[in-house]
């Protein structure tokens, strides 16, 4: 008689080596359980509130206790207890920016994250003043600071301000009705190195228009600050950032009887200054050549490149500000002068 299969043993299970799911997230009741300390204080310390005293000892004990959990604070829970988010909203720059414009920019964002805001960058690349009010506006930014790419008018301002946003600061020369309007007039720096140039002797001076899209926003005022100059001939020179086209101005130099020219920043001027030489143009005898932005290279150039420096506020002073109109928000102002333009003369003019 044949003997039926024996039935297979279990197997012993052993224990998975994947990770658990994650739990709940940790709640500030939890920070306040580790800290040893009420809600409130946990709350009051990782929102950096500065009406309440709070000893340091006690703000570090929480802040150890949240990171030992890795507790995140809810920004929309904390917009709804505030009544508004800590978001301001910078729209992306189309524009090519220089060493001097990014370092201004990045010295601003990290300002405002020390006021403890949120500093939101918005591609707005291809978007019209309405359609980018409204882009923005479903953020639901506590501020918007307008970098002038964008023309915005005062329907767009108050699309803003439905949504929440206590201000609108705008950063160049023009002012929109309702907005803050901070008045950076680029201007000043074309009529400084066009004066500088004169001083020295020169009338018929070139102003270099670079043909890159975007940079209109600061080459057109610095033509028409050149142009407003008492005795100073200004003539237009379209330039594109290329060698190639360095090379074709400079072989038509001779024809266009000009002694000088103002090349809209120093990496412009550098650039053209190098083609000028290649022709056997001799600088500054045959061309005074003049930048701006003061950068170090064009201190390591020989000539030497003359330039305008240009004093903006610090991002400190402008985060400050900003602070100050979200704070205040019924109030709209206008402040000029926070742009200097000062002539730095060296071998090149």
């Amino acid at each position: 008689m044949s003997q039926s299969p024996k039935s297979p043993k279990p197997r012993a299970q052993h224990a998975s080596t994947s990770s658990a799911p994650p739990s709940t997230a940790p709640t500030s009741a939890d920070v306040a359980r580790l800290a040893g300390v009420s809600r409130a204080t946990v709350s009051y310390v990782l929102n950096n509130a500065e009406a309440v005293r709070i000893s340091e000892p006690t703000r570090r004990k929480v802040r150890e206790a949240a990171e030992e959990l890795g507790y995140v604070p809810h920004a929309a829970a904390r917009s709804l207890r505030a009544g508004h988010t800590r978001i301001v909203l910078l729209p992306t720059s189309h524009v090519p920016a220089g060493p001097l414009y990014s370092a201004f920019l990045n010295e601003f964002q990290w300002a405002l994250r020390r006021l403890d805001y949120t500093v939101v960058q918005y591609g707005s690349l291809g978007l019209g003043g309405d359609q980018a009010a409204r882009a923005w506006a479903e953020l639901r930014p506590v501020a918007v600071i307008s970098l002038g790419e964008i023309t915005l008018t005062a329907r767009n301002v108050a699309t803003l301000k439905r949504a929440g946003a206590k201000a609108v600061i705008t950063l160049g020369p023009a002012t929109v009705p309702g907005a803050h309007a901070l008045v950076m007039d680029q201007s000043e720096v074309g009529a400084c190195a066009a004066a500088h140039l004169l001083e020295r002797g020169h009338r018929r001076i070139g102003v270099v228009v670079p043909e890159e899209a975007g940079l209109e926003l600061f080459s057109a005022p610095r033509l028409r600050g050149a142009l407003s100059v008492p005795g100073v001939e200004a003539v237009p020179l379209s330039l594109a950032y290329t060698e190639r086209s360095a090379a074709e101005l400079a072989r038509r130099w001779p024809a266009l009887g000009l002694d000088a020219v103002f090349a809209y920043n120093d990496e412009y001027a550098m650039l053209l200054m190098r083609a000028l030489q290649d022709e056997g143009l001799r600088v500054p005898d045959d061309v005074a050549v003049m930048g701006a932005d003061d950068l170090l290279l064009g201190r390591l150039l020989r000539p030497r490149l003359s330039t305008v420096q240009i004093e903006m506020p610090t991002g400190e002073h402008l985060a400050t500000l900003v602070d100050r109109v979200v704070r205040e928000p019924a109030e709209t102002t206008e402040r000029a002068g926070l742009m200097a333009a000062v002539a730095i003369p060296r071998e090149s003019t």
